[in-house]
């Protein structure tokens, strides 16, 4: 395992020899059987060890949209036609039962995989449940987001509780006993913001609150995952791994405007039974997420024209030829996005504001001394989590205390679908 995890730092740079150390779960006795944190993120827990769950033709469940035209004045572009309103899904059991709104991770839809798996999860236990995507996805930018350029957190969370309360107006003779709230790794720092915004609002006055392998600080988590997307392998022979996939990512964005990036995608895109090294498995994660970022970056640019990606007076229609587009979005990192939209826009109500401020009210410092107190809000994270940088089990210890769960193996996300790990949370969730 050491050795292991050796490697990975002295490819891409990433503390993850540290985040061992703080492991406060045995592995043998955790019993998780992948070592490897990249193998884990891409490939979650063997199916055997994962947890009976709801199956879909037993969950009462719909799609619906909000129509939330009134967010911005600006027009959306013709090419977003099918988000003009936002989409989300409801699972609702027969009669009175808790509520659980689930936030999906950074450019996830409300339909992608771990959503789904935790719907499943909890609607096996009883609750009625919301699937909301990422205020960082195509489909919340465009529909719901105020400024069309997520990662400002406390204007996201904004946003998000807008959705939520519209949810809730939209299904008032839903019969709900009481409202939680859950998100996974981007989505878990949403969840602690929009929980900050409920104290003061008191919409829903939330039982419990279970943040799931977040980011602490945001600019840290970003960078070791733009670290990983540029480590220069081959995949199998052939042509370097970031070329590789940028040419198979091109063709998803040709057909569908944007590119979706979860679990379906990553199997598809290793389309192989050869197991993939160590480096291979980095490369994939962080090309897979550079891409997701390419995604944000043209989807905000088009919105505001800003004419970063897309000229100002460009005209984007069903026939465009979007490549290009995509190959110049895909040569801005996160880091890249934060200083030419996501900083100037902050600016504006903080005039001479810098990143590294910018990145502290944005990331979980913002919220220490809530959290600290908040005995309803609870985090469970990884060990070798792939987003975690120096320091940060350290501030989440000091923190949560007692609040915290640290499991010694998962990689980013990887065993949100392990018995151990399911069992915690609803256990979370009961008490």
């Amino acid at each position: 395992m050491l050795r292991l995890l050796s490697l990975a730092t002295l490819l891409v740079g990433l503390p993850l020899t540290l985040s061992v150390q703080a492991a406060s779960i045995d592995a043998a006795t955790y019993g998780y059987p992948i070592s490897n944190a990249f193998e884990s993120t891409i490939a979650g827990t063997p199916t055997l060890l994962r947890p009976k769950v709801a199956a879909d033709e037993d969950i009462d469940q719909a799609d619906y949209r909000l129509d939330l035209e009134s967010v911005r004045d600006e027009k959306i572009p013709d090419i977003f036609w099918n988000v003009e309103k936002l989409p989300y899904r409801l699972a609702q059991q027969s009669g009175p039962a808790p509520l659980i709104f689930i936030i999906a991770g950074t450019g996830a839809q409300y339909s992608s995989g771990k959503p789904e798996f935790l719907k499943k999860l909890f609607y096996a236990a009883g609750y009625h449940v919301v699937q909301l995507s990422s205020p960082t996805s195509y489909d919340f930018i465009t529909s719901a987001s105020t400024s069309a350029t997520p990662g400002i957190s406390s204007a996201d969370a904004e946003d998000l509780y807008r959705v939520m309360e519209a949810i809730k107006a939209k299904h008032s003779d839903l019969q709900v006993t009481s409202y939680n709230l859950t998100g996974y790794s981007l989505g878990a720092l949403n969840a602690a913001f929009v929980s900050h915004i409920d104290e003061r609002k008191h919409s829903f006055n939330f039982k419990r609150v279970l943040m799931l392998n977040p980011p602490v600080d945001l600019l840290t988590s970003v960078g070791n995952l733009d670290k990983l997307s540029m480590v220069d392998l081959n995949l199998k022979g052939k042509p370097a791994s970031f070329d590789l996939l940028f040419n198979k990512l091109a063709r998803y964005f040709e057909e569908k405007g944007r590119i979706e990036v979860d679990e379906a995608l990553l199997f598809d895109l290793q389309n192989s039974k050869e197991r993939l090294t160590t480096p291979q498995m980095a490369s994939l994660i962080g090309a897979s997420f550079r891409f997701s970022v390419s995604d944000i970056v043209y989807t905000s640019d088009l919105i505001n024209k800003r004419g970063l990606i897309t000229p100002p007076n460009t005209e984007i229609g069903y026939r465009t030829e979007l490549v290009p587009y995509f190959k110049k979005a895909a040569t801005c990192n996160f880091r890249c996005y934060a200083e030419q939209q996501l900083l100037p826009l902050w600016q504006q109500s903080n005039k001479h504001g810098t990143l590294e401020q910018l990145d502290q009210q944005i990331s979980l410092y913002a919220l220490e001394d809530y959290l600290k107190t908040n005995t309803k809000i609870a985090v469970m994270t990884n060990a070798d989590d792939l987003i975690l940088g120096p320091g940060d089990l350290t501030f989440l210890r000091r923190t949560f205390a007692e609040r915290l769960t640290v499991y010694p193996l998962g990689g980013h996300c990887g065993n949100l679908d392990y018995r151990v790990n399911t069992d915690a949370m609803l256990e979370f969730f009961r008490g």
